[in-house]
């Protein structure tokens, strides 16, 4: 079996024009992937420098294979399987700024870089008064990227023409607005300049996006079936979803430099994050938080399979269809074809995702994946939204702790205080006493939401029925209902 490295497997030579921070899964899986793909497809023509973000990470491993490496897609398109390899070359090289901040600097000073690219947790980005403008590097990402970018700025005496495309993919709401108001914070405390702030101002753009792609990363299990399939000792295979989006709030002008739309990518360049993000938040982990309750209870282990059921798979089509994607503001065939890859998402046959795993902090998701559909659904058309309805009160089920039917131990983990609440409300196990109890929790919900129009009645109702009939005749009766 052949190591893979430049001598071993072809390797185009692109000029550097990208610098990410970052050398984990999800952006090799992910933005490396796109740009091959443009690389490819278009007239992009560019190459990527990874600089290691904190002081221990894997850009040896990286270097070791000079940036090689393969993208292993699984899941289902258009209702077939697919299960595909790609070899992506578009890591030039790699680099610790800890071990050689000068080389860091240096790249800098590269006229052809033109995009900055992130990944460094939702911890990330995140303002740090101890970071130095000398500091070699500094701690925080934000203040590396404002060291880099007046190192810039200096070198080319302020040239506006030199000013670099920042896309952070950190997974926190309005990254780019978030991560631009934390360089201006640098940019004050180390007294960089007016002249600097007005390059970085109008010569960069930061732009907030959205990534989605699941990604399980190096496939430990079956590596060695890996290795003798693509005939090289790849180290640093990654495997994701085939499903990918990213939404970037950016004029088409960034489009034209950045064309990953035209490489045939979900890449989309809008005007506002907002409505793409309210339409994962509600139409992908929406359904993922009632799902997984009314499936574990119902027996049932696995997403895939509660998706495939014929009881449970109809409640959750229609908790996304007929509740969820009617409090959206979209285009309805847009939200239908996003709401159709998430189900090819859920039952991809590749991924044994447990619904347990889903069930952390139920509570505090319900409150923001699910609640505002059920607050929307209902000023909008009257009445409550019952699938939400039965979803919470099988949250609230789940914390009752117990065993399941076939004897499955029931172990909810949440804050310490949410469970000492459902604790103390089921030693009373009097439904409208554990619904009103719930909805007036303050802590979960930032109000008493038994204020909300006949909510606690039918919340009560779903529960006397799980208790008394079990899970699985509840969501029959929603669904009777519901035809």
């Amino acid at each position: 079996m052949r190591a893979l490295n430049k001598q071993t497997a072809q390797k185009v030579l692109r000029p550097e024009r990208v610098v990410q921070f970052g050398e984990g899964n999800f952006l090799r899986a992910f933005v490396d992937w796109i740009i091959s793909n443009m690389d490819e497809k278009t007239d992009f023509n560019g190459s990527v420098v990874v600089v290691q973000p904190i002081g221990n990470g894997m850009v040896d491993r990286l270097n070791s294979q000079d940036g090689l490496y393969h993208v292993n897609l699984q899941g289902l398109e258009n209702g077939e399987a697919v299960n595909s390899f790609r070899l992506i070359d578009v890591i030039s090289r790699a680099m610790n700024p800890y071990t050689d901040f000068d080389a860091f600097m240096a790249l800098a000073e590269q006229p052809e870089i033109r995009f900055v690219i992130s990944n460094t947790t939702e911890a990330g980005i995140a303002f740090d008064p101890s970071c130095k403008p000398d500091d070699r590097p500094a701690a925080a990402y934000p203040a590396k990227l404002t060291q880099f970018l007046f190192r810039r700025f200096r070198h080319f005496g302020g040239d506006m023409r030199k000013g670099l495309i920042i896309f952070p993919c950190e997974l926190i709401f309005l990254n780019g607005h978030k991560l631009k108001e934390v360089i201006w914070q640098y940019i004050q405390l180390w007294q960089l300049g007016d002249d600097f702030k007005n390059w970085f101002d109008n010569a960069c753009g930061v732009y907030a996006t959205l990534v989605d792609r699941i990604v399980p990363g190096f496939p430990h299990k079956d590596i060695d079936r890996i290795k003798e399939q693509l005939k090289y000792d790849d180290n640093l295979v990654v495997q994701g979803e085939v499903f990918h989006l990213w939404v970037i709030e950016a004029p088409q002008s960034i489009a034209q430099e950045f064309p990953a739309d035209k490489a045939g990518l979900n890449v989309l360049f809008v005007p506002s994050e907002e409505p793409y993000h309210a339409r994962k938040v509600t139409l992908l982990n929406g359904p993922h938080t009632v799902l997984a309750p009314v499936a574990w209870l119902s027996g049932i282990n696995i997403v895939r399979d509660a998706c495939r059921h014929p009881v449970v798979g109809k409640f959750i089509h229609r908790v996304m269809y007929d509740e969820l994607m009617p409090t959206l503001d979209l285009p309805e065939t847009e939200l239908r074809r996003f709401a159709d890859d998430v189900i090819e998402r859920f039952t991809n046959p590749f991924v044994d995702h447990q619904v347990t795993s889903i069930m952390l902090n139920a509570f505090s998701k319900y409150a923001t994946r699910d609640l505002p559909g059920l607050k929307t659904y209902l000023k909008r058309f009257g009445r409550l939204p019952e699938g939400l309805v039965l979803g919470l009160a099988a949250i609230i089920t789940y914390y009752r702790g117990g065993t399941r039917s076939d004897g499955a131990p029931i172990q909810p983990n949440d804050a310490p205080e949410v469970i000492r609440l459902l604790t103390h409300l089921w030693q009373q196990p009097d439904m409208r006493h554990v619904a009103e109890g719930v909805l007036a929790a303050d802590g979960i919900w930032g109000e008493d939401i038994n204020n909300i129009t006949g909510l606690t009645d039918k919340l009560e109702e779903y529960l006397s029925v799980i208790d008394k009939e079990g899970m699985l005749a509840a969501v029959s009766q929603y669904i009777g209902k519901a035809e």
